[in-house]
């Protein structure tokens, strides 16, 4: 499900995009400044940042900079601020779009697809809670933190990802380690190992919301960014 951020002093405005984009099947988040924006942001990922120009505590400016500079989420502009300067701006920041008020709904939620199509395509990061793995580079993030993993955890991880939503019986898992590390990995290590991941990524690894036990059959990787509990 996409879930968008809607930066946005109005409550009127705030009401209306949060009904019309929720039954568009979008998850919705609201912030009414710079400052809660940014905490949100701290907080988990989101697909895609709607943006005003002008906030109560600061400048929309400011929270797309953070945006790009430590998320490289998508970022549209929404304001009623439609001349060329502002509209060059932003795009210098780097906005994806930009789009006036009063707005029609439809053509926002158009643009709001369009947009994510486009930044897939660019993209090569997987995000699950607030996890954020960068598999051009490598690098793990959990919120702002950069975590150090092993080659056998970063490999783990992306079985994981790859397979989001699954379950991996412990045998698969075996298998594609060994196929990894050209080594045997015993049903011991690989418990080592699971453990180890979960002690890094997860917020309460004694009771993980990302790598789930399914009792019996083997792990799986949760498909949403839903804790549920459980280990």
């Amino acid at each position: 499900m996409i879930h968008v951020l809607i930066v946005e002093d109005d409550p009127a405005i705030v009401k209306s995009l949060e009904d019309f984009l929720r039954g568009q099947e979008m998850q919705v988040t609201s912030a009414g400044g710079q400052e809660e924006a940014l905490q949100k942001l701290q907080e988990r990922p989101y697909d895609l940042v709607l943006l005003d120009i002008t906030l109560p505590d600061g400048s929309g400016y400011s929270v797309c900079n953070a945006v790009k500079r430590d998320y490289q989420t998508p970022v549209i502009f929404l304001t009623a601020s439609g001349d060329e300067n502002s509209v060059v701006t932003g795009f210098d920041l780097g906005a994806e779009d930009y789009i006036a008020k009063p707005f029609r709904p439809r053509e926002l939620v158009s643009r709001i697809r369009n947009v994510l199509r486009h930044t897939k395509r660019q993209s090569n990061i997987e995000r699950v809670q607030d996890l954020r793995v960068d598999l051009d580079s490598g690098r793990v993030f959990k919120g702002e933190q950069e975590l150090s993993l092993s080659a056998m955890e970063y490999r783990l991880l992306g079985i994981f990802l790859e397979n989001r939503g699954r379950i991996l019986s412990r045998s698969q898992l075996l298998e594609a380690a060994w196929d990894f590390a050209g080594d045997y990995v015993n049903d011991n290590t690989l418990s080592v190992y699971i453990k180890r991941l979960r002690e890094k990524i997860e917020s309460d690894p004694q009771n993980p919301t990302m790598i789930r036990t399914v009792r019996g059959l083997g792990y799986r990787m949760e498909d949403s960014t839903k804790s549920t509990g459980g280990k």
